[in-house]
């Protein structure tokens, strides 16, 4: 009889191995390790590139926001007033009179990096014969330059530094409008100049001195920079900012600055952050992440499966060699290590190509993406309805570690009840036919 063997011990992975490596005779069982083995590297690789797709996708998004937008702007509430004689009541806009001192004292909050007071509208944009709508943002060169979305040399055109005898549009605006650095663009306001007759709209042209492209589909063809002090003019926003824009340290903290802006603000100030605009779509991109997470798990448990069938397969041919290795002295441990090895193997071994096979497919997808496009004339990846332009990808350690320890495991408890099987066959009966 031979003594007790140390679980795991050098021999049983030699007969696991051993076993994997089917004869002709055998090769049904061969096909089922091979199969179990591809299946569970396609599943390994479709969840890699898929949670590096999703998570590179929320990055990308989540920087086409904090790029080119504030991390949080402080307003004034607007008020009611009465007039003096009559019941009437109108609304009068919140504004900030003293908006230096209003960007001063919240740039003193800590955390805060940098304050900007910006004046919006709406406009009418026209130029050769077409017009788009698009929104306009008052700041300063240097308020402008600080968002490095909008300043980006590698995607923007002009110089910047012109900036204060004209304008910046989007590339989007550019585009639809067809104008190029130098030309003019006519902007139509409806709140401009007051007359006996009641107001009429405000016309001015200004001369496009940069075009800049954000990243995101909706931003870039729908807004436009004016200097500060022509957007005080040109809104009728004389000595007054609409907003103070408010940059802090960690953005994806910036519920925790809310309540110290609103202590600084003062009365009748409001809060509004980047999460308010766009929480919800991220919360929509997390619930798809943990639902594509439990659907491509499914496809791994499927091709975990096989392990199943292959090793059940494999204890029936092998059932001569197990009821002589019983009556040899092998126990019924060691009998089941030898062929929860055998689906060991075939799990890791798959596991290992998935992840290499999903790491190279998601380091290449922004060129895969771009061929498809190729192909389809773009239709495979649309900029107006998903709102940035490409796709990247972003490979993370825990989603790797996350499809690993799905895969092994599902690998190692699918092989559990076949080895279970071949551990308690009697090799009485095993030889009798033999």
């Amino acid at each position: 009889m031979m003594s007790s063997p140390a679980p795991f011990s050098r021999y049983e992975f030699m007969i696991a191995w051993r076993y994997l490596r089917a004869r002709r005779a055998e090769g049904g069982v061969s096909v089922m390790t091979w199969i179990s083995l591809i299946g569970i590297a396609l599943g390994v690789m479709a969840l890699i590139a898929t949670l590096a797709v999703r998570a590179g996708f929320r990055a990308e998004f989540v920087d086409t926001i904090l790029g080119a937008n504030a991390h949080s702007t402080v307003y004034m509430m607007p008020q009611r007033v009465e007039t003096e004689f009559t019941d009437d009541v109108y609304v009068v806009p919140g504004r900030f009179q003293d908006y230096d001192a209003m960007a001063a004292r919240l740039a003193e909050v800590p955390g805060v990096t940098r304050t900007a007071a910006i004046i919006r509208g709406q406009v009418m944009a026209t130029a050769n014969d077409s017009s788009n709508v698009a929104e306009v943002y008052g700041v300063s060169l240097a308020d402008l330059k600080a968002m490095p979305r909008i300043v980006d040399p590698a995607t923007s055109t002009g110089n910047v530094e012109d900036f204060g005898r004209g304008i910046a549009i989007g590339s989007g605006i550019a585009r639809e409008l067809a104008v190029e650095i130098g030309d003019k663009l006519r902007l139509i306001a409806p709140e401009g100049a007051r007359t006996p007759f009641g107001t009429t709209p405000r016309v001015n042209t200004y001369e496009v001195t940069y075009i800049f492209s954000a990243g995101r589909y909706d931003i870039d063809r729908t807004r436009i920079y004016m200097p500060l002090a022509e957007a005080q003019s040109y809104f009728n926003r004389e000595g007054v900012a609409d907003e103070v824009e408010i940059y802090v340290t960690d953005p994806e903290q910036i519920d925790d600055w809310t309540l110290p802006l609103l202590r600084a603000a003062g009365e009748g100030a409001q809060v509004w952050n980047w999460r308010d605009s766009s929480g919800s779509f991220l919360a929509a991109l997390d619930m798809e992440d943990d639902v594509m997470f439990v659907i491509l798990s499914v496809l791994v448990l499927i091709a975990s499966m096989n392990i199943t069938s292959g090793l059940i397969m494999l204890v029936k041919n092998k059932g001569r060699d197990i009821g002589i290795l019983r009556t040899m002295g092998l126990t019924e441990g060691a009998v089941l290590r030898v062929f929860f090895l055998c689906g060991a193997f075939t799990g890791v071994i798959g596991t290992l190509a998935g992840v290499i096979l999903g790491v190279l497919l998601a380091l290449n997808v922004d060129s895969i993406m771009a061929g498809l496009n190729a192909l389809t004339g773009g239709g495979a990846w649309q900029p107006e309805v998903r709102g940035i332009y490409r796709l990247p990808a972003e490979l993370r350690a825990w989603d790797i570690f996350r499809a690993v320890a799905l895969s092994l495991a599902l690998s190692f408890i699918v092989t559990i009840f076949p080895a279970r099987r071949a551990a308690r066959m009697n090799p009485v009966e095993a030889l009798r036919y033999e």
